[in-house]
C-alpha cells in the first residue's frame, strides 16, 4: 500500500496543473454576420490551416512550442461585403496558475509549457461584415 501511495504522489508531482485540468487543443467556432462567408485560417507563419464557409468549427493547438502561444488570423470575405481579418490569440490558462498550489515548479516550468496546456484559445471568433456601397454607373 505504501508503494502505491508513493507512486501516486510521484505521478502527481510530475504533472502540471493545466495539463491535468486543461487541454492543448481547443474547438474554435468561426462565425460571421451574414453567415455563409468564405474564410481562410492561417497560423503565425502564414501557412493555411483551414478554409471553408461560416459558420464552422475547427480544432486548433494553443501552443507552437515551448513557452510559445499560438497566434492565428482569420480572413473572412463575402461578395458585396468588405473583407475582414480577425486575429485569434492564445492566452494563459487560469489553470496554469494552479501550479503554484498543485503542480509546483515542474508543472509550471516544464510540463505545461512543453504540452501547450498553459495556454487556451477563445471559444470562437465573430466578424460582422460591412456591405460595400453600390457603384453608381455613369
Amino acid at each position: 500500500m505504501k508503494k502505491l501511495i508513493l507512486a501516486a504522489a510521484v505521478l502527481t508531482a510530475l504533472q502540471g496543473c493545466a495539463s491535468i485540468v486543461g487541454d492543448s487543443q481547443y474547438p474554435v467556432a468561426i462565425e460571421s454576420e451574414p453567415a455563409g462567408a468564405a474564410f481562410e485560417l492561417r497560423d503565425h507563419t502564414g501557412h493555411m490551416i483551414d478554409q471553408g464557409v461560416t459558420p464552422h468549427t475547427v480544432t486548433l493547438k494553443s501552443s507552437t512550442g515551448y513557452f510559445q502561444r499560438a497566434e492565428y488570423s482569420v480572413l473572412i470575405k463575402k461578395p458585396g461585403y468588405g473583407d475582414q481579418t480577425v486575429p485569434l490569440h492564445a492566452s494563459i490558462s487560469g489553470w496554469y496558475w494552479g501550479n503554484i498550489l498543485i503542480g509546483g515548479l515542474i508543472g509550471m516550468l516544464a510540463v505545461d509549457p512543453a504540452t501547450g496546456a498553459m495556454y487556451k484559445l477563445p471559444e470562437g471568433t465573430h466578424a460582422t461584415l460591412t456591405p460595400l456601397a453600390p457603384v453608381a454607373l455613369k
